[in-house]
């Protein structure tokens, strides 16, 4: 298959997340003497042998963790292979069972309360795989989890639709900023919830691609920052004795939930301690010689009040549906649409697609979806030569968006990567219609935790920042 990249430099094997055979390296410092002939040693696979004395050494094997991983601009996203200490099925068994844990500053900490936060995507992952409907899925996830030792396993609704309502917010206002200031950098609004997609942004493409890319906070992080500051207030324990573990469709999620923008000084703690995956869940089962559908039934639970827990899907694709709602908020707010009609045209593949709004014969918003770096690309590199047509990107690093997450649970035997895709679309699509503006908790939690809609701390927890990181000599095979 013909590459879309460019003939003069391009990536080997790049697709939307590093594979196995993609190994992460990072340096081994090795302690030598120097002859007048120059060092003596040889290279073997596990260590060295010092010819001058005739010794062989043995290296210690290295464990890379999140920070080196942050740290190092040879990734495009995460590596499956890379060691992730506090981020394992292992690290979460061990604070199941002695209710305590290592913040990444090292400090040890007593576990009070133990929250489990369920996202979407993996928990269909898991209804596929086990042969199970979702609400089953969500609730022997539950009974699962409860067994183990959580105390608390909740959706996240209400995280999912206050990033929607937030984004929605935001590009009006950077749509009217541009209207005011042609010439400044305002649109398009990238979609930020993909940590995949942002930490490719900040390594490759740095201070010119940050200003474009939404401040609003991925559900995974509005949903720490609720558990850990809302939460925790009124289970009356601190932020700290707090566990939090999201379980997600990919593995960059870990990544996301380590940033230092996502650690508190004040609370002296993360806003998600852990991130387990839908192919790490099946790992954790299976060593346990379980099944999902061998797990206790228990219903997800509701600590907020008036209301009810249960998985929600959002109109529009399965990774949350921001294109969709972004773009018919803006059409009824701009150009009084109320009623705007959703038709997205493919461009260059399914994964790329548009739709447009006119108004009085004139095209007045573009919007696309760009799922897979090679979208990523090809929408980059428009942006780059002023080329761009579009006002707001929905982008994900995975084709087909986060149903297809590198961490979701792989395809059984006979059955297509894209028949399962197409499995989890349905079911996604079958669970019950969220409606972000109808939810009576969003209004309340504004009110109670937030200090109003637009106050100066509804800001600042529910928005974030971007970083453009140096790059290093380290890189992926290079093919010129």
């Amino acid at each position: 298959m013909a590459s879309r990249f460019s003939g003069a430099l391009q990536l080997t094997d790049l697709d939307d997340f590093i594979t196995p055979s993609q190994e992460c390296i990072k340096p081994v410092k090795i302690e030598k003497k120097k002859t007048k002939t120059g060092a003596k040693i040889k290279i073997g696979e596990d260590g060295y042998f010092d010819i001058s004395n005739g010794r062989e050494q043995k290296l210690q094997k290295v464990e890379i963790t999140l920070a080196d991983c942050l740290a190092c601009s040879g990734c495009i996203t995460s590596a499956e292979s890379v060691l992730v200490t506090r981020q394992s099925q292992e690290e979460l068994l061990r604070v199941f069972s002695e209710k305590k844990y290592i913040d990444t500053k090292g400090n040890t900490k007593n576990v009070s309360l133990i929250v489990i936060s369920l996202s979407p995507q993996p928990t269909l992952s898991l209804a596929a795989r086990y042969k199970l409907t979702p609400e089953e899925a969500a609730r022997k996830l539950a009974g699962y989890f409860k067994s183990l030792g959580a105390d608390l396993v909740l959706d996240m609704t209400i995280a999912e639709d206050l990033s929607l309502l937030e984004a929605q917010q935001e590009f009006l206002q950077r749509y009217q900023e541009q209207q005011t200031d042609p010439n400044g950098k305002h649109l398009p609004m990238l979609a930020s919830s993909c940590p995949g997609w942002v930490c490719y942004a900040e390594k490759t493409h740095g201070n010119f691609i940050l200003p474009y890319i939404s401040s609003t906070k991925s559900p995974q992080q509005i949903m720490g920052s609720l558990v850990k500051q809302y939460l925790s207030k009124h289970r009356e324990v601190s932020p700290g004795e707090v566990y939090h573990v999201t379980v997600m469709p990919c593995y960059d999620k870990k990544l996301e939930a380590s940033r230092e923008d996502f650690y508190s000084d004040m609370m002296n703690c993360h806003d998600v301690d852990c991130v387990i995956t839908a192919i790490e869940l099946e790992q954790m089962l299976s060593n346990s010689n379980i099944s999902l559908g061998d797990a206790p039934l228990s219903p997800l639970d509701w600590p907020w009040g008036e209301g009810e827990s249960g998985l929600r899907s959002h109109a529009g694709s399965g990774s949350g549906g921001y294109a969709d709602h972004v773009f018919l908020h803006a059409a009824e707010q701009l150009f009084g649409e109320s009623n705007a009609t959703l038709v997205y045209k493919n461009l260059r593949n399914p994964d790329f697609r548009e739709v447009t709004l006119e108004k009085d014969g004139k095209e007045v918003l573009r919007f696309a979806v760009a799922n897979g770096f090679r979208n990523i690309q090809n929408l980059v590199q428009k942006l780059k030569r002023g080329k761009s047509p579009y006002h707001y990107v929905e982008v994900m690093a995975c084709p087909s968006g986060c149903l297809n997450g590198g961490a979701q649970a792989r395809p059984v035997s006979g059955e297509s990567g894209r028949e399962l895709v197409s499995q989890l679309e349905l079911l996604y699509s079958e669970l019950p219609r969220a409606h972000p503006p109808s939810n009576r908790l969003v209004p309340r939690l504004y009110a109670e935790w937030l200090d109003g809609r637009d106050s100066d701390k509804a800001r600042a927890v529910l928005h974030t920042g971007y970083h453009a990181v140096e790059k290093s000599d380290m890189a992926l095979n290079i093919k010129w």
